[in-house]
Parts: structure tokens; sequence; C-alpha cells
């Protein structure tokens, strides 16, 4: 059987997991959202500030990558503009394929426009509720705080006083180095106490020590990254790999690993994607999934990253269909919608495109 296409990839029914709205902007938004707030770009031709934003997150450092998203965040600061990156974000990711997505975003770094932590909230929900009317794709959001801030137990309740509203979960991101999680314990126990969802930013720069604080002192149900869990595998002399106590834990415990080839190139965590330990995860059958990470910093998109799978490790539709499945055996969305979602579009979808190979 021929290796799936981009095309065919493309119309694959896909499961995003792992999605900044801050790192997803159409650059032509950013211009005019930047003329309209008075902010000064490094350049106001949009193919140009495309280019200017993948450079300056390809320099193999998270710290570095993460500054380009001065210019996004700034420019997200009204209610107009979150409401408009949100419903471009939902018609981009169902244009691509996406049948369910889980956005996050830092509702505290959108406050210096005079909006309140809820109307951010609001803004954001209207938005990808606009952009996702009349598109097969259904949309959750996550509400993240920073962690090298201090306002991770007000997020905590932000999140829990709109989950009925579509806020699926609680998230810590930002630099790893010198910000263990267990600095946020109160507010993932706060989620906690509620039955809420938790997933963590672990394992990204960092190593072992945030991997296993996420995990047993601080309740995440899913790692956000968690590539540096290979750090516990090893291989005898035979080349037959070894799983340490943690890795055993994890994979034991089917917990998903939020993965993000790209991203992770261009953050200095994995040195290429044929590199990248998802190849080996995915052979020893951890929870994986496939993400995106930052659409617009890392230039991809969740097909073109699959895509990239099927020319590093030769993937075919049985591996796309298991990731994809995966996703959403592990998203926070409820159970039996879940289970609709991969009865009644997944698994028909991928049998299509399986049909079109004989």
């Amino acid at each position: 059987m021929a290796a799936p296409t981009l095309e065919q990839i493309t119309r694959a029914p896909k499961v995003l997991l792992h999605d900044h709205l801050d790192g997803g902007l159409r650059p032509s938004t950013v211009v005019e959202l930047a003329k309209e707030a008075g902010h000064t770009l490094p350049t106001t031709d949009p193919e140009e500030l495309g280019r200017w934003f993948t450079a300056g997150a390809h320099r193999h450092d998270l710290d570095l990558y993460l500054e380009t998203f001065e210019h996004t965040v700034a420019v997200m600061q009204t209610k107009d503009a979150l409401m408009r990156v949100a419903a471009e974000c939902a018609e981009d990711l169902a244009d691509d394929g996406i049948v369910y997505a889980e956005v996050r975003f830092a509702p505290e770094l959108h406050l210096q426009g005079g909006l309140t932590l809820d109307e951010v909230v609001e803004a954001v929900l209207e938005g990808f509720r606009i952009g996702s009317a009349g598109r097969d794709i259904t949309i959750g959001t996550l509400a993240t705080a920073m962690r090298h801030a201090a306002n991770s137990l007000e997020i905590a309740e932000l999140a829990l006083r709109h989950r009925d509203e579509g806020v699926v979960g609680f998230d810590i991101a930002g630099s790893e180095a010198g910000h263990p999680p267990t600095r946020h314990l109160a507010a993932f126990q706060e989620v906690a106490k509620a039955n809420g969802h938790i997933t963590i930013h672990a394992g990204e720069a960092f190593g072992l020590p945030s991997i296993w604080e996420a995990l047993q002192l601080c309740g995440a149900e899913r790692l956000g990254h968690g590539v540096r869990i290979v750090d516990d595998i090893t291989f005898d002399e035979n080349g037959r790999p070894r799983l340490g106590r943690l890795a055993a834990f994890v994979r034991d415990r089917r917990v998903p690993l939020e993965m993000c080839p790209s991203s992770n190139v261009h953050t200095g965590a994995a040195p290429s994607i044929a590199e990248h330990p998802i190849g080996l995860l995915t052979r020893l059958r951890f929870r994986v999934t496939v993400n995106t990470d930052n659409r617009l910093m890392s230039d991809v998109t969740l097909s073109r990253e699959l895509h990239n799978l099927v020319e590093a490790f030769g993937f075919g539709w049985d591996e796309i269909e298991w990731l994809t499945v995966n996703a959403m055996k592990s998203a926070f969305w409820p159970f039996d919608q879940r289970l609709r979602i991969i009865q009644g579009k997944i698994k028909p979808g991928f049998a299509a495109l399986r049909a079109e190979e004989l």
C-alpha cells in the first residue's frame, strides 16, 4: 500500500490536543490587529512576518522560542481581537480536517486592554462558537496559567467557572527551568477537588523530575510534550529497550503524551524529526498523540506534522489512525461524545481513505 500523501492526510479526520491560541495566528491578522492597536512589528508584510516568526522560533532554545509571542499577545488585548483570532483558529483547524481540538491560552496575558479574566475567556469561547458554526469541528478550551507567575489558583478557579461553557481543563505553561509544577500545587488541588481535568507542560526543556512532579504530586492526566521520558529508557547489549520505573508507569497507566515534533526540534528538545523520540515511543506503544503546539511559529499544520512522520518513520494509515484514536481517547470531552466521534467520524473516515488504495 502506498504511503499516505499530504493531500490524503489533510482529508483524514484528525484530533488535536496541544495547540496554543497565541501561537497560531494568521500573519495577515497580526498585521491588521497591530495596526489597530498601534503596535510596532518587525515588518508589516504578512509573508515576511510569517518568515520572521518562524526564523525567530527556530533557535533551539525554549526561552528564545517564547520571545516571539510578544507580538501575538500584544495584538490580542481586546474582545474583538480575541474573538477574531479564536474564530479564525476554528476555521483553520477545520480546513485542515480536524474534527476535535483542544486549544489552550493563558487568560492572564490578555488583560492589558482592560478586560477581566472572565471577559477574556468569554470572548475566546464566543470566537470558537462563531468559527465552528457550520463546520465539522468540536473545540474544547484549556485555561493555562503561566508557571513563572503567581496567578495559577485564580486561573484554576476561572477554568472551573467556565467548565460548562467549553473550558475542558487546566494547564500550566512557560519556561520549565526553575519553575517546577509543584509551585502551583494549590491550583491543581483546586481543580482535582472539583473533578476537573489537568494537563501539564512537562518534560519538554526539563527532564524526568518535571514529569514525575507533574504526575505524582500534581495529578496530571496528560503530559504536554513529555518528550524527555526517553531519558528513563535504556538499551541492553542486544539493543532491547528497558524501561525505568517512571517510563514504565507512564506506559502502563496509558498517560497520554501530547507530542509536538516540529516544535521540539525548534526549541532544541530534539535534534530533528527523524531523531525525535516519537518513533521509539510509538514502537513501544506509549499513548502517543501528535500535535502542532504553535502553528505560526513552527509553520506547521497537523496534516503536515503527520506527513513528516510518514516520511521520517514510514508511518502508514494504521499508525496515523492509531495516533488519532489515541488523541480522541485522551480528550477532556465526555466519554460518550468521544466514542461518537471515534465511531461516527474517525473510523469511517480512515476506512474511506484506505478504500481509495484498493
